[in-house]
């Protein structure tokens, strides 16, 4: 008879442990990271801008706005991009979307721009903010690495 109690007191002891210490840690280990990993694919992403141009044809006009990501840097300045998005200011001008429209920019501006001539997203700040957080979320992970930093070792 006591040892069955004894079997009942250990097996809620230990299902108290696993419940309230074990499993959470488990469920954070894995949140942290898939948000690490998010954060990292955000920081991987590349830079990204805005590309303008005016575009004639037939005595008709309109600039032409392109997002860019860029996939390269050349020493002469030229950024091998990938086109994102584009659109014609004046609609009229001419009527595709989506996929036609940038493989018509394809067509009509190649794959390198000019470096100056792409303004930037400023993403720094926030690429900055980001770095950091994965390096608390590390620091967060490994918790013997925190003492480290405390104790100047």
């Amino acid at each position: 008879m006591g040892a069955i109690i004894f079997a009942c007191i250990l097996a809620a002891f230990l299902g108290y442990i696993y419940g309230n210490r074990i499993r959470p840690n488990q469920k954070l280990r894995k949140a942290l990271a898939e948000v690490r990993q998010k954060c990292q694919a955000v920081l991987e992403e590349g830079r990204k801008g805005v590309y303008k141009t005016l575009v004639q044809e037939e005595q008709k006009s309109s600039e032409l706005v392109v997002e860019v990501k860029e996939l390269a840097v050349t020493q002469a300045g030229q950024v091998k991009v990938q086109y994102l998005s584009a659109y014609y200011k004046n609609p009229a001008f001419r009527t595709r979307k989506g996929e036609a429209l940038l493989q018509e920019v394809q067509g009509l501006l190649g794959d390198y721009l000019p470096a100056s001539e792409i303004e930037w997203y400023e993403q720094e700040d926030r690429h900055a903010h980001l770095r950091a957080f994965v390096q608390a979320i590390d620091t967060v992970k490994h918790p013997h690495q925190l003492r480290k930093l405390h104790h100047g070792k």
